[in-house]
């Protein structure tokens, strides 16, 4: 019996594992994108109830908390793989179910199951876009300089711009028996743009380095454009989105300029680096 059961002694160095503090700068990002991921849901229940106005400034608060997070992240050196998930996940919900939710609750249910479709479209489009997104972050091969553009629209772009209609409904604009269907292939254009390769400006870079001169002409156009924001929202979102759609076209003529220079200078380092033939 003995060899049945042989007798042991307990392991002095097994002591219970002490999970280490988490810094709170590794926190503070993570918040921020969970407020936005309750705007979004709570946009969706707004939608429901037929409060269009505070749902669609409910997606505009989130996709501004959605443009801090990261820079919190990395200016606090807080970024990490559960931060870069959560906030896919939360960007998903924010910018793809809440927006496509909001249009059918507002009038893509006139057309049934033709808008429902449309509906879907645009929410599987913003999951496929930020799928694409977090696989091109792993390609150790990609130019420096192609940080500056986005491989399609970005997913709080697009949600922005796909409600479109729901702002220029809150100017005054009557969307009468012909409305629905213009809506519904603007929508579907949106979510084409949103997964397609047209690259855009993503302005991720900019600002790391202000020169000294202008400065003050930064803080009066911020200090104005937050007047006007407040004085006249729904005006100034309209004229964002329609400049936003405009500065597309500009976008991908520049991001084509830059990969045949970057070719360019590709053949002339190859050209550069051949061995010179041997003289006869």
């Amino acid at each position: 019996m003995d060899d049945l059961f042989p007798p042991f002694a307990p392991d002095a160095n097994d002591r219970p594992r002490r999970f280490r503090p988490v810094p709170f700068r590794m926190i503070a990002p993570n918040m921020i994108t969970l407020l936005a991921l309750c705007l979004g849901l709570t946009a969706i229940r707004l939608a429901f109830e037929g409060r269009y106005e505070p749902a669609v400034i409910a997606i505009i608060v989130a996709a501004g908390l959605d443009g801090i997070d990261g820079r919190v992240a990395r200016l606090l050196k807080g970024t990490s793989r559960f931060g870069a998930e959560l906030d896919s996940l939360a960007d998903f919900v924010n910018f793809g179910c809440a927006p496509a939710l909001i249009l059918y609750s507002f009038t893509l249910h006139n057309l049934k199951s033709v808008g429902w479709i449309v509906a879907l479209v645009f929410a599987i489009a913003m999951c496929l876009r930020l799928a694409r997104f977090n696989a091109m972050l792993d390609d150790p091969n990609r130019p420096e300089w192609k940080k500056d553009y986005f491989v399609g629209m970005p997913a709080p772009a697009g949600a922005l711009t796909g409600m479109l209609p729901l702002y220029l409904h809150f100017l005054g604009l009557p969307f009468d028996h012909w409305g629905t269907p213009v809506i519904l292939a603007y929508v579907l254009v949106i979510a084409l743009l949103v997964v397609s390769t047209v690259p855009t400006f993503s302005g991720k870079t900019w600002g790391k380095r202000v020169p000294r001169d202008l400065v003050v002409p930064i803080f009066l156009v911020v200090v104005v454009g937050f007047g006007l924001v407040i004085s006249f929202p729904f005006e100034a979102i309209t004229v964002v989105s329609l400049s936003y759609l405009a500065a597309i076209p500009f976008g991908a003529v520049q991001y084509r300029k830059r990969l045949k220079q970057e070719a360019a200078n590709d053949a002339t380092d190859e050209t550069a680096e051949r061995p010179a033939a041997p003289g006869v």
